[in-house]
């Protein structure tokens, strides 16, 4: 039924079984004794299909561990070249050169969002020659470095992925790709371009929108970050919790909103012009912002601002604590795995250690009885 045995973790006891290797186990007498798993109850089932799933998000770590062990060294020089750019720019772990990579891009990425948060402050821009504020060119300079690194970077870790199709289409690097294009495509748009094509007001809010994908270089924080990624997992296994909430608030939103436009339509100075016209004011006030620019002003819109209010507060805070719960148990869940994955290739190597001295030894050495030595 599974293949693969469970660790037994170093600060458990001599003779002590944890529950994953009782789960496996049963597993494995089930499968001697015939039983099919469909006769078990719902509870037992459920326990079961989780461990396997455990046993196997192990499995796949073990094989990630072993493959940054260099099993099969490369042949060619090629290969090794590759191994070595891969490892360089994939595993910050595996060496001090990688580790520097690691943290020179994570400064790249820091400073690129800085200067372009910073480019956009009017004192610190200056004219061109059709008097429009433009970036300054200290700015831009360390801004095109950025973007030399992260092509760099981006072609390097193409040039020496095993599978380049795969690779491609991961969704980060996809994030990647999208933002180094958009420097180069203003760069061609601006420099390469007739004068009277950048003229048109089209080509210039292309240039802007481009300008503003710049803004996608910020996920490139959670390739160097275990807890973004811990927490987008999480929030993957949250989805029936998070469409729970968004439907509770569209719910409250539709309902509100059209209560305070019925509402207030007795007043002769009312800001409520229409019912899509106030989801606005039903967002933010159901989510506790309140920006006062749309507010009631009859005595029972204000009654329903106030029951709106409650109802946003109890329509957030009931799916929270659900979310908040995932979170913490996956991410355990991570540290557990992550630790039984490394106890698992300790006993493979453990293992693999004492199958080669048998090997090594001779039947005579093997036969010889031990003697002990007079002092």
């Amino acid at each position: 039924m599974w293949t693969i045995p469970k660790p037994r973790y170093k600060n458990g006891s001599a003779g002590e079984e944890s529950e994953d290797e009782i789960a496996v186990n049963i597993g494995g007498e089930m499968e001697f004794w015939k039983i099919d798993p469909s006769v078990l109850d719902e509870c037992c089932k459920s326990d079961l299909s989780e461990k396997e799933v455990e046993l196997k998000e192990i499995a796949s770590k073990v094989l990630l561990i072993l493959e940054d062990m260099d099993s099969e060294p490369p042949v060619t020089r090629s290969e090794r070249c590759q191994r070595f750019l891969w490892k360089m720019m994939e595993k910050p772990g595996s060496s001090l050169v990688a580790r520097v990579v690691a943290i020179a891009s994570f400064l790249f990425i820091l400073v690129s969002s800085m200067v372009m948060c910073v480019g956009t402050i009017p004192e610190l821009q200056v004219m061109d020659t059709e008097g429009k504020l433009v970036e300054h060119p200290t700015l831009e300079a360390i801004e095109t470095a950025c973007i030399l690194w992260f092509t760099v970077e981006y072609l390097l870790r193409l040039a020496s992925s095993p599978n380049k199709l795969h690779f491609a289409f991961a969704f980060m690097n996809v994030i990647d790709f999208m933002a180094i294009v958009p420097f180069y495509v203003v760069l061609s748009l601006t420099y390469l371009g007739t004068s009277a094509m950048m003229e048109l007001a089209n080509v210039q809010q292309a240039v802007q929108a481009l300008r503003i994908m710049r803004i996608a270089r910020i996920f490139k924080l959670a390739r160097h970050s275990s807890g973004l990624q811990t927490l987008t997992q999480a929030l993957k296994r949250s989805l029936k919790e998070l469409g729970l909430l968004l439907m509770y608030m569209g719910v409250g939103i539709f309902v509100f909103s059209a209560l305070a436009y019925t509402m207030e339509q007795s007043h002769p100075e009312t800001l409520f012009k229409s019912i899509p016209q106030s989801f606005w004011w039903a967002i933010i006030t159901m989510t506790t912002v309140g920006y006062g620019d749309i507010y009631p002003k009859t005595t029972l819109g204000k009654c329903n601002a106030a029951v709106s209010f409650l109802c946003g507060v109890i329509a957030i805070a009931l799916p929270i604590h659900p979310i908040i719960n995932n979170f913490v148990v996956f991410y355990n869940k991570q540290k557990v795995l992550e630790t039984a994955a490394m106890h698992e290739v300790e006993l493979m190597e453990l293992k693999s250690g004492r199958s080669a001295r048998r090997t090594s030894a001779t039947p005579g050495d093997l036969q010889q009885p031990r003697t002990r030595t007079a002092h």
